[in-house]
């Protein structure tokens, strides 16, 4: 995952992880600021989810963000 783009964009992105992860509160978003590893975290604890599953969604959050920003890579 290319964080330097992930906190460049993060206001857009943002907008598309919440509708995702509804549960997740603003503070969050705020606090992630991009950062996938915190934002993993954060929906093992909110959705009681296992590590690897969480990881896994945030993966998979990623490889959609490559086909709405051309340039993220």
């Amino acid at each position: 995952m290319n964080t330097d783009i992930i906190k460049g964009k993060w206001t857009q992105l943002k907008g598309k992880a919440q509708a995702k992860w509804g549960d997740l509160t603003d503070d969050d978003f705020k606090v992630a600021e991009g950062n996938a590893e915190y934002l993993s975290g954060r929906l093992q604890e909110r959705y009681g989810i296992a590590r690897d599953e969480a990881d896994k969604q945030v993966k998979e959050f990623d490889a959609s963000l490559r086909k709405d920003y051309p340039d993220y890579k």
